[in-house]
């Protein structure tokens, strides 16, 4: 149809449909002509900023006791995980992660409390010149320190209620083999956590959530690709 000057109309009404198609795209919601966006639940800045903080109390809370730490991190990645993928992110359903994680995880968390204690102990002895070498173990004892941070993580984030954790557990290496440099950005994410609660202890609750997203995030680069 034409206007009376025998031109056709602006295509606002095109227009409007081309953008309405882009926010439902953007939001995981169809169907579109394209393809929804990878984790549209991460696109709203501030709103994640304020996930990563629920989450982070969260953990905080659970992992107080610090053998339940790894039931809190299991639940705090999956709920980060749904929130990110615009799934259902309810907060019971992280109370039912932490009820099916916390006992099983006991034994996860009571023997990384044991290797962290002795790891601690060793690196303060070596500052005391004490033994030789002291250098050298307290570089050792870092190092160690800082697999078990990644084995934690890694852990945390591979169990699930149907694998458990020695299923989440046995996935470990190869999925470290299989991605060197994630394994590279889980340690820097284990240093950031320990830089910023060496700083001012409060701000393990930040970090402690910025860790669960980044458990989340980083093997997301590589299905991006």
């Amino acid at each position: 149809m034409t206007d009376a000057g025998g031109s056709t109309p602006a295509p606002r009404a095109k227009r409007g449909e081309r953008a309405a198609a882009r926010r439902d795209a953007l939001s995981g919601a169809g169907p579109t002509g394209e393809e929804p966006a990878r984790n549209p639940g991460a696109r709203g800045g501030v709103a994640l900023f304020g996930e990563v903080l629920t989450a982070g109390l969260l953990i905080t809370l659970v992992g107080l006791a610090v053998a339940t730490l790894p039931a809190a991190l299991a639940a705090g990645i999956r709920h980060l995980r749904r929130y990110v993928a615009a799934e259902d992110s309810r907060l019971a359903l992280f109370w039912a992660d932490v009820r099916a994680a916390i006992v099983p995880g006991l034994a996860v968390g009571a023997v990384s409390a044991v290797i962290a204690g002795v790891l601690v102990f060793d690196i303060l002895l070596a500052r005391t010149g004490a033994l030789p070498g002291g250098i050298v173990i307290e570089i050792v004892g870092w190092i160690l320190a800082g697999v078990l941070a990644v084995a934690l993580l890694s852990t945390a984030g591979a169990w699930t209620p149907e694998r458990g954790w020695l299923g989440a557990l046995r996935t470990v290496p190869a999925a470290l083999r299989d991605d060197v440099p994630g394994a590279l950005y889980l340690a820097a994410t284990a240093v950031f956590v320990g830089v910023a609660v060496w700083a001012l202890v409060p701000l393990f609750i930040p970090a402690i959530g910025c860790a669960a997203l980044a458990v989340v995030a980083i093997p997301e680069r590589r299905r991006a690709r």
